[in-house]
């Protein structure tokens, strides 16, 4: 007989959930539960907020009490500090939710229970523990124990003594570290903090700050390990996983117009796809900003919800500037369905523009984003930087199902149908808005370069901005190419004039065969008057004929009767018979 496979039964690590946005996800539910975690970094890289908000979250989300023990900063200084962020430590403290404590490291007060232990800070822990029963514990940052104690061995044996301690209570721990060089942390601690050791990095590339956090390990559990951007703001620690983000997201056949008939008619009739991504490029002046504005103020009449990145113009500006062509937005601002977002390109990093960007996406929940313009990222040379940020974006966009519009300028110099940041092939609807120059004039013209999933025109049509709208007007296309403008006007008028001539050569010919008809209709009926009369002659000369004809052979039959002839006489028998 054959023996049955055993099932191995998977069970997973527990883990204590931080309620930091993003962060459980890439962890797979947070930091391990009831073992030591190490966060470490550079100065200002937010580790004392990380390790904050992870007891503050536990607190008041989760019923579990953490202990804060602090090295550097005093009670009233973090409480001060985190107050910003909405954190009531106070209140917390007085419902012994949460035991902040700050230890002034000495040498001489940590010799009291032995010079070279850590007696002394065992017990406050202890006693803060069982004070309020708790479940979460932080010591911030460990370097000032080293910086205080001449043998750095005993204190590090002293350490994973205390850390063993605290996974025997059952407690999950933070330890914070400052970043060596060339190492995790300046004293070594991650050869024995290991169960989970987290990285924190914040970098100043091309003048422009940027924070990123990356799980270097994490025992028995799954984790992402790519480098995550971060940021801190009023709502504290934001993560967002965006690197990890695939393409497994649903696509939608609905169609949404883009304001514009013409335009509309130029897509299969129809307009956009709902959910893709919308690139309108051109050279500067061409009406990038209105295509934009027109789809924005169209889609606000259908109650939907935009948001606006603009990073080139103040939004009272764009607004100003809108109503001359006849798009009026501030109605919609006043509503609440248009929210804008006006920032300089070179305010933050990449990696924070990232971040903000998807923040104020998920706290307003639009179902349009505008980025106007794309290429106002590219500096020097980190078009390859832009475009990975735009690809996270239009990623996360999908996921969410909202249409993205981007404009891009480009320069006459380069080729028209490409863009700075290279971004093609993120692109679904690509239109093109280009100059053209003729008879002494410059004019727009607009065509559709390309747009998956729909049959679309391969026509250029010129494009005017008016002070009723946006216009797309047929081009005149003849042996002299296109023609635009004054130019088209004129071409127009001379073919308008030929055509009259040639309608009056027609109307000409119309009218001399009508006139033969007509003769020749008359001549019909003389011909026919004529007959008629000679017609009713020549019967009349045919009666007498006949008569004459009848008479004659009755006066021969009488003539033969009387001489008794044989013509009677036959006649006679005949009859007989």
């Amino acid at each position: 007989m054959k023996k049955k496979a055993a099932i191995v039964q998977r069970k997973e690590l527990q883990k204590s959930p931080t309620s930091i946005q993003g962060l459980d996800e890439i962890t797979g539910g947070g930091l391990p539960k009831g073992r030591p975690t190490l966060v470490c970094g550079g100065a200002g890289c937010g580790k004392t907020l990380f390790a904050m908000e992870f007891i503050v979250r536990g607190a008041t989300q989760y019923k579990e009490p953490g202990v804060f023990m602090s090295f550097e900063e005093t009670e009233k200084e973090l409480t001060e500090n985190v107050a910003s962020l909405g954190f009531d430590l106070e209140s917390l403290t007085k419902d012994k939710k949460i035991w902040i404590e700050h230890i002034h490291v000495e040498r001489g007060e940590i010799k009291q229970s032995g010079e070279y232990d850590l007696e002394g800070l065992f017990i406050r822990i202890h006693h803060a523990i069982e004070s309020i029963n708790a479940k979460r514990v932080v010591l911030d940052t460990i370097e000032t124990l080293f910086s205080g104690l001449p043998n750095p061995h005993i204190l590090r044996a002293e350490l994973q003594r205390l850390l063993r301690w605290l996974k025997k209570k059952g407690v999950t721990t933070i330890i914070t570290a400052e970043r060596g060089d060339g190492s995790l942390t300046r004293q070594g601690l991650e050869e024995y903090i290991s169960d989970c050791v987290i990285l924190l990095d914040h970098r100043v590339s091309d003048q422009s700050s940027v924070r990123r956090l990356r799980i270097v390990k994490y025992r028995g559990s799954t984790h992402g390990t790519n480098e995550y951007p971060f940021l801190i703001d009023e709502d504290g620690f934001s993560i967002l996983p965006v690197t990890s983000l695939g393409l497994n997201y649903s696509s939608s056949d609905e169609r949404i117009s883009t304001g514009i008939p013409r335009l509309d008619t130029m897509l299969s009739g129809q307009g956009y796809f709902r959910g893709s991504t919308v690139l309108v490029s051109g050279t500067a002046g061409t009406g990038k900003t209105s295509i934009a504005a027109k789809f924005v103020e169209t889609a606000c009449k259908r109650k939907e919800r935009v948001l606006y990145f603009t990073f080139e113009e103040s939004p009272s500006q764009l607004v100003r500037n809108m109503r001359s062509i006849g798009i009026n937005l501030e109605p919609w601002v006043k509503e609440g369905l248009l929210q804008f977002h006006a920032t300089r390109p070179t305010l933050y990093g990449m990696e924070t523009h990232l971040t903000t960007s998807i923040k104020l996406i998920n706290k307003f929940e639009p179902s349009i984003v505008i980025l106007d313009p794309i290429n106002a990222f590219v500096m020097g040379d980190n078009q390859s930087e832009v475009k990975t940020m735009l690809l996270r974006l239009v990623d996360f966009l999908k996921m969410k199902r909202c249409t993205a519009f981007f404009t891009s300028l480009t320069s006459d110099s380069e080729s028209m149908e490409s863009s700075d940041v290279y971004i093609s092939s993120l692109i679904d609807t690509w239109l093109l808005l280009r100059d053209i120059e003729i008879g002494g004039e410059r004019n727009r013209g607009l065509y559709v370069l390309k747009s998956r999933g729909m049959a679309h025109s391969n026509q250029i049509r010129e494009f005017r901005l008016t002070d009723h709208g946006i216009e797309l007007l047929d081009v005149y296309v003849g042996p002299e190419g296109v023609l635009t403008g004054s130019a088209r006007l004129s071409q127009e008028t001379k073919d308008e004039a030929e055509q009259l001539l040639r309608q009056q050569e027609i109307v000409r010919k119309q009218y001399g065969l009508e006139r033969k008809r007509e003769a020749m209709a008359a001549q019909i009926i003389l011909l026919q008057s004529e007959f008629d009369a000679e017609e009713s002659e020549a019967l009349k000369v045919i009666g007498i004929e006949k008569a004459r004809n009848e008479r004659f052979v009755q006066d021969k039959a009488k003539m033969a009767k009387s001489r008794k002839g044989d013509v009677y006489m036959k006649a006679s028998n005949v009859i007989k018979k």
